[in-house]
């Protein structure tokens, strides 16, 4: 015996087929109480990454824990959120709208915090940003709305469950948090705190290219890589507004779900892999970027002199090797010069058309290249040579490399060695005759 069971307002809309030999011995409620989960490609896929999300957010929350790092407990609040987010949908494609029970209790849970996401993604940013980061009491208005949401969710299950007989609420069947008021309200709220969690990152990395000469081993390039596919995701979102303002029918659209996902994995996989490759830093900021002093003013006997500056810092460079010191910042340099930062960040942008971190590294580059014509690659690594010289690491070395000569280490090598080549054979056709 077949039975059919059809739910055109569940997400996904699906149609479940059950078969059981003594299906005419149950009454309806039984039916209506069985436990079951349909595995179907929508649904299996979607319960993977499901279970991706509460695998990393565990972890990360267990290290966040273990290591008092408040990073790993945000990106763990926001996978969680995340995995929340396609939840519905999974169990809407596995068949769990189609029971009425089940059907009751998916409807009063609000799965899709999307008033939560946004703040939890640009205090998660700040966090990664900082590691001295810490709330204060009027960041609590940025967990506002999404109390408010939390308390209407609240309402509607007190009065629909315990005070009417009836659904008021829920009469039409249509879960709330596909309401287009609430989805609108959550695509701004994420909108604007991602569009806030760039800026704040681009101002990270203005800042620390003129502070410190290791800005690409803190650049956080995954975390760039996140906003902008997180970006990508709400312009997709903002694409079917247009073309679709019925978003309640939206469930329908697995493919979306199906991206959601895969980002959300890319998250958590990036966002672990960085937990576990900082762990130990007790104090991140204070240890990879120095606190921002107040703005000094250049006093009038310092203002003309910016060209002495100029030949002081090449001195510097020339005679005490500064650029070996591979945690070298603006405030060494300006210490070791008995002068402030501003005059020393000054002198480099106007002087040397640069920021610090490119100036110092050009320094590094311009030492690695005389040895390599001393022929010091011969015994030596290039990595050796790279570290000796102040890199931190061989991505940083080869990019920075290129970047002042146009080509890589090991085109430069290979030109070199032509060159003495050509110059041997030379001397040897000079010697003949």
């Amino acid at each position: 015996t077949y039975f059919v069971v059809v739910n055109a307002h569940a997400p996904g809309c699906v149609i479940q087929l059950f078969y059981s030999t003594r299906l005419h011995f149950l009454i309806p409620q039984q039916v209506d109480n069985l436990l079951f989960f349909s595995y179907n490609h929508k649904s299996s896929v979607l319960l993977i990454f499901f279970f991706n999300a509460l695998v990393f957010s565990f972890l990360l929350f267990k290290k966040g824990i273990t290591e008092n790092k408040q990073d790993s407990n945000w990106l763990a609040l926001f996978i969680l959120l995340g995995g929340l987010y396609i939840c519905p949908f999974m169990l809407g494609y596995a068949g769990w709208y189609s029971v009425k029970s089940y059907r009751e209790f998916l409807f009063f849970v609000p799965f899709q915090q999307l008033l939560l996401i946004g703040p939890v993604l640009y205090f998660c940013i700040q966090s990664l940003l900082n590691s001295q980061f810490q709330l204060v009491r009027k960041d609590a208005l940025h967990f506002l709305p999404a109390g408010l949401y939390l308390l209407y969710s609240l309402v509607v299950f007190i009065v629909d469950k315990w005070v009417l007989d009836e659904f008021y609420f829920y009469a039409d069947g249509q879960d709330k948090d596909l309401d287009f008021w609430y989805q609108m309200a959550g695509l701004l709220s994420m909108l604007f705190y991602l569009f806030m969690s760039l800026k704040d990152y681009r101002r990270y990395r203005n800042r620390t290219v003129q502070e410190v000469s290791y800005a690409d081993e803190i650049a956080f390039k995954w975390v760039e890589h996140f906003m902008l596919a997180f970006g990508f995701i709400l312009l997709l979102r903002i694409l079917f507004f247009i073309l679709n303002p019925e978003w309640g029918e939206f469930g329908s659209k697995y493919w979306y779900y199906l991206c959601f996902s895969m980002l959300l994995f890319y998250i958590s996989i990036a966002g672990y892999a960085h937990s576990v490759k900082t762990s130990g830093s007790v104090n991140f900021a204070s240890t990879y970027l120095p606190t921002l002093e107040p703005e000094e003013e250049l006093t009038e006997h310092e203002a003309p002199n910016l060209l002495e500056w100029k030949h002081k810092i090449i001195a510097l460079f020339a005679e005490q090797q500064a650029y070996k010191n591979p945690s070298l910042t603006l405030t060494d340099v300006a210490t070791a010069l008995g002068t402030n930062r501003n005059m020393i960040s000054r002198v480099i942008n106007q002087e040397f058309d640069m920021n610090f971190n490119d100036f110092v590294n050009q320094k590094r580059v311009e030492a690695i290249i005389k040895q390599l014509n001393q022929g010091a690659h011969i015994s030596n690594t290039l990595l050796s040579i790279a570290l000796d010289c102040g890199f931190n690491s061989k991505t940083t070395f080869n990019r920075a490399f290129k970047k002042e000569t146009s080509i890589t280490p090991k085109q430069f090598i290979e030109q070199y060695e032509h060159k003495n080549l050509g110059s041997n054979d030379h001397l040897k056709r000079t010697g003949t005759k």
